[in-house]
């Protein structure tokens, strides 16, 4: 049962008498009634309030029916009762037991109250107050509101925008006309008023089709609401239930709060799992090492041995910060430059003896940036042309083309050297650091926006391995710690290069992407 459920629960079994037990002792809402007829009649005489038009007075007949009564028409209405009430209740309409204290134009300073001036998750006021000059008055401000009233949004109902006027303003308080101003004759509890208008029962009621009128915003109308039938417990019992509610209201909250830190919980739970499992990952504890599986750092010696041959056959420049990383005495030593140095503190976590710890450089045959943004312009771009891709177009390990920018023919020419291929991999250098993609065939033709890396891997580092590196934790912390920028995280080319990878063997990193493929599979279920 969720939160809403629960309140709707007990506020339903409140306004039908099955909360407390009925007390044979208690005067019978009838008296009450009448009561309130003579205070009317009071209230008539000295002009605080205008005479019903029309008004109602609803009884049991001999069959023991509901009937109206109104002028010197009586008709049953049996068909308009809601639901079964005990025999100590009665049934009224809402504008035979509330009225209002009529309209002004504000002409001094004035507390405005409209409808952001309620909580509508608690259906209190807010602390704040809005004062506002007689010049200032929007010509919605009209209402006159005292302390007690109760305070109904008539537009969309369903919203619950209401509450108890429960404080004193520093100026007189205004309402905005946009609400239904409900004073409770003397006997009738504004509290029981309040919380039947919060009930499930009226809220059927407002927001009838029949009686909320309007599609983007439907409205109740002031007839309609006067015309609604409101249940009358004894005044005892309406006391009782009161003090019920207001007793259980704080656990009600409190399961609420509860239900929503576990519905962000279920909700966020996937994407922890899915976090840690990365990180397990590429710590080597995803699958199981093979033995038969040829290490990472006989697949690093081939990398380098064809580094070698492309550099005598003229076909690539020598790295002039090649790096090797290897292990003596126990610790991790990096050779570069000539010179040898220990990097254990760079060393994050243990891997499996047949993994290698390698700066990505190494792993790359091609490593290149975007296209500077003073190279492109707002002429260049058109609906339709050549996608440009840049982060935003990068989600999950995949190229959306919502919202994707293209670019004329010619600039598409101009930034030929931008062009992605098969194969590469693609990584956003703003923003959220650590998001790429792959590049498959259908991206043929496509170009790297400015905001992005392309890279292509060697052979035996698995384009999708390199996606599912940079998605883990520890890849994307490290980024955003090496990032540079104040207003937004940016990465520059030998920050992506000098990264410390921790290489599988090229059939584990196979097994790894089906494995984590699979238990994404089951999460999502």
């Amino acid at each position: 049962m969720t939160g809403q459920q629960l309140k709707n629960s007990i506020l339903q079994m409140a306004v039908r008498g099955k909360l407390v037990p009925q007390d044979p002792n208690d005067e019978p809402a009838s008296v009450l009634l009448e009561r309130i007829l003579k205070e009317k009649e009071r209230l008539v005489r000295e002009k605080k309030i205008k005479p019903e038009k029309n008004p109602s007075v609803i009884f049991r007949g001999a069959d023991n029916l509901p009937y109206e009564k109104r002028g010197k028409e009586v008709r049953c209405i049996a068909d308009e009762i809601p639901f079964e009430i005990p025999d100590s209740w009665e049934w009224a309409r809402l504008g035979s037991i509330t009225y209002n204290h009529g309209q002004k134009i504000p002409d001094t300073q004035f507390c405005y109250i409209d409808i952001g001036s309620i909580d509508n998750v608690h259906q209190r006021l807010n602390e704040k107050e809005t004062v506002l000059q007689a010049s200032e008055a929007p010509s919605r401000a009209r209402r006159i509101i005292e302390k007690g009233d109760v305070l109904y949004s008539t537009v969309r109902p369903y919203l619950h925008n209401m509450c108890i006027v429960d404080k004193d303003f520093t100026y007189p308080p205004i309402a905005s006309t946009g609400f239904a101003v409900f004073t409770c004759h003397k006997d009738y509890s504004n509290e029981f008023l309040f919380y039947y208008l919060l009930s499930p029962d009226f809220d059927r009621y407002a927001n009838d089709t029949e009686n909320s009128k309007g599609v983007a915003y439907p409205a109740i109308n002031d007839e309609r609401l006067s015309n609604a039938l409101v249940p009358i417990p004894p005044l005892q019992e309406q006391q009782r239930i009161v003090a019920i509610i207001e007793q259980v209201v704080p656990f009600m909250e409190h399961y609420g709060i509860k239900e929503k830190e576990l519905n962000e919980l279920n909700a966020s739970l996937p994407t922890i799992l899915k976090k840690s499992i990365l990180q397990e990952a590429i710590q080597g504890k995803l699958v199981p090492q093979d033995s038969t599986d040829e290490p990472a750092s006989i697949l690093l010696e081939r990398i380098r041995k064809e580094k070698t041959r492309l550099f005598k056959e003229g076909k690539l420049k020598p790295d002039k910060h090649e790096s090797v990383i290897f292990r003596r005495d126990n610790s991790h030593y990096e050779k570069r430059d000539g010179k040898e140095t220990c990097i254990d503190d760079e060393i994050p976590f243990e891997i499996p003896a047949s993994w290698s710890w390698v700066r990505l450089r190494t792993l790359l045959s091609k490593a290149s940036t975007g296209p500077f943004g003073s190279m492109l312009h707002k002429s260049d771009y058109v609906e339709q042309g050549t996608p440009l891709v840049n982060p935003a177009n990068i989600h999950d390990g995949e190229i959306t083309i919502d919202g994707i920018k293209r670019v004329a023919a010619p600039t598409a020419t101009r930034l030929s050297a931008y062009l992605l291929d098969v194969g590469d991999v693609i990584i956003g250098r703003r923003g959220e650091l650590g998001r790429s993609a792959v590049i498959h065939s259908e991206h043929i033709g496509w170009l790297c926006g400015t905001g992005c890396f392309f890279v292509t891997p060697r052979h035996g580092f698995l384009p999708e391995y390199l996606v599912f590196l940079l998605a883990s934790p520890y890849i994307r912390d490290t980024l955003m710690s090496a990032s540079v920028g104040t207003t937004m995280n940016n990465l520059n080319h030998d920050i992506l290069k000098q990264l410390l990878i921790p290489l599988p063997p090229e059939k584990e990193q196979r097994k790894i992407l089906r494995q984590y493929e699979k238990t994404c599979a089951f999460l999502s279920w």
